[in-house]
């Protein structure tokens, strides 16, 4: 602010540079909605790994297709997922001694173990801790013994007094297994006294131990399969299912796996999860039905008829996706047996894989968009049947002598050519959707500020440095600024009826970058031709 001049002197004043810099978002954090063995319900749960997967939500199982799906994920180049349990009538096991459940739905009580011991505490730290020696205890967690995590908690207390390390407390804060039961009221339903120790018997680390010795929980049960549009798509006010991705601040990609391995996605739940890509800008990857490959010497054209039945049309369908066929995958639950996999989740890996090497610009499809994990396709496609489906946008996955199994298409779902849509490639869509993300967020601190130049002209600095930043690093079609792209702010795009209203208008367009989808090779002979 200007410096209030009182005294003859020499004043500094700093002055703003109005230099807001816009940071790009990402383009392919995929967020996956499906049941899983255990885990939070209804909530998006960020995971950076396939191994984070398993420490929330379980390890593979053949019950779980989502499971796969994420593996595929990570197998194929992704990096970061959001991942929203799905349960129908599942139940938590309990345990009556300690008044202990277990800490999500599902995970039934002959998985989980738990011993109480006293070894390890002295007076000193019964008196760091302000309890009696006597009421402090240790516990031991175990999910499947021998097999699942260990959790191990020391110096507890189920005194109300007990402080931090109160049992309810600690496994709040600590487990990811177990949690106190509540009462009526919301408060911890802790038992009288200390539990008893465990004899060693009752402890899976002891070898002459029985499970049937164990302390244990018990009921419990997992998720009845989600056989009906609310099961997947939830509720909006509650935030539940689907829209519990609206807790999420960002996702790019969703993936809806089919509930069984031989099931389908309802269509229904795909119209619903459409409609509510293009108003996260988002894109969802869309399932071929198992049907469509049944038959191989008629799957092209099944994918061709049933396509209409599928009913993911209109605008919304430009933040669709769809790839067809399945692929056959070993299943290292089932002795590695071959099997019939949706392929979403791998999908959504090399979009990821192509984003991080070459920007979100570019299709996620060619040589390089090579399929990890697989031993084949459900359906190997010739290029005549390939040429049935392209034109129509499904994108084919072919397989290939020397190159292997690949992504061999990049249009969304307005992508038929009898559409002329303008949205009709994929990586031209996801770059449009990339652009408006990164703006609408780098742009906030406009609000309430000062509608004149002085305002259109700090935007138009800080939208084109972001543009012209795309452009250097080869995102838009064009060999200099002027023809790659435009920012407008001023008087023509905010009008003195514009300002009048609090409106301000900037007007963005770039030139995108589409796919050399056909690459066409004229030969001539030259025949005669003699130099003179």
């Amino acid at each position: 602010m200007p410096v209030a001049l009182s005294y003859p002197g020499v004043y500094i004043e700093e002055v703003p540079s109005g230099v807001r810099t816009i940071t790009g978002v990402a383009t392919s954090i995929t967020a996956f909605l499906g049941r899983a063995s255990r885990g939070p319900t209804d909530e998006p749960i960020t995971v950076n790994s396939f191994g984070d997967f398993i420490r929330v939500f379980g390890d593979l199982s053949p019950d779980f297709p989502l499971s796969y799906a994420v593996r595929d994920f990570y197998l194929n180049g992704g990096q970061q997922a959001l991942i929203v349990r799905l349960a129908k009538n599942a139940t938590a096991s309990k345990n009556a001694d300690l008044k202990l459940e277990a800490a999500s739905v599902g995970l039934r009580g002959d998985k989980l173990t738990y011993t109480i011991d006293a070894k390890g505490i002295t007076a000193e730290v019964a008196g760091r801790y302000g309890i009696a020696q006597a009421d402090l205890f240790n516990m031991t967690v175990y999910e499947e013994p021998g097999k699942g995590r260990v959790e191990r908690f020391l110096n507890l207390a189920v005194t109300v007094g007990a402080g931090a390390r109160r049992l309810d407390r600690v496994l709040a804060a600590e487990s990811n297994l177990i949690r106190v039961q509540k009462k009526a009221d919301g408060s911890a339903d802790l038992v009288a006294g200390r539990p008893t120790d465990s004899t060693a018997a009752e402890d899976p680390a002891d070898p002459a131990a029985t499970p049937a010795s164990f302390k244990k929980f018990t009921g419990g049960g997992d998720s009845a399969l989600l056989t009906a549009e609310a099961d997947v798509v939830g509720d909006k006010n509650n935030k539940t299912g689907l829209y519990a991705l609206d807790k999420a601040d960002l996702f790019n990609l969703l993936c809806i796996p089919p509930d069984t391995r031989e099931g389908d996605t309802l269509k229904e739940v795909y119209q619903k999860g459409m409609k509510y890509c293009a108003d996260r800008r988002a894109v969802l990857i869309v399932d071929p039905p198992a049907a469509w490959g049944a038959n191989k010497d008629t799957a092209a054209a099944t994918a061709r008829d049933g396509l209409s039945g599928l009913g993911l049309s209109g605008v919304e369908a430009r933040n669709a996706a769809l790839y067809f066929p399945r692929v056959i995958q070993s299943d290292p639950l089932r002795e590695g047996q071959l099997d019939v996999f949706a392929p979403s989740g791998m999908i959504a890996g090399i979009m990821a894989r192509t984003d991080t090497a070459r920007g979100v610009w570019k299709a996620p499809a060619g040589l390089d968009a090579s399929l990890s994990g697989i031993q084949g396709l459900q359906v190997n496609l010739n290029d005549a049947e390939n040429g049935m489906l392209n034109p129509l946008g499904i994108n084919c996955l072919r397989a290939f002598p020397v190159n292997g199994r690949v992504v061999w298409g990049a249009r969304t779902l307005r992508g038929a050519d009898q559409l002329a849509d303008e949205w009709k490639y994929l990586p031209v869509r996801r770059t449009a959707l990339f652009i408006e993300e990164s703006l609408y967020r780098g742009t906030q601190w406009v609000v309430f500020e000062p509608n004149d130049e002085p305002l259109w002209a700090q935007i138009r600095l800080n939208v084109g440095a972001f543009m012209h930043n795309l452009f250097r690093q080869g995102a838009f079609q064009g060999s200099t600024p002027r023809e790659a792209y435009f920012v407008k702010c001023d008087r023509e795009t905010t009008t003195q009826t514009d300002i009048n209203s609090g409106i301000v208008n900037i007007v963005v367009g770039f030139a995108p970058l589409k796919p050399a989808e056909f690459v066409v090779i004229k030969l001539q002979q030259m025949a005669g031709q003699i130099e003179v």
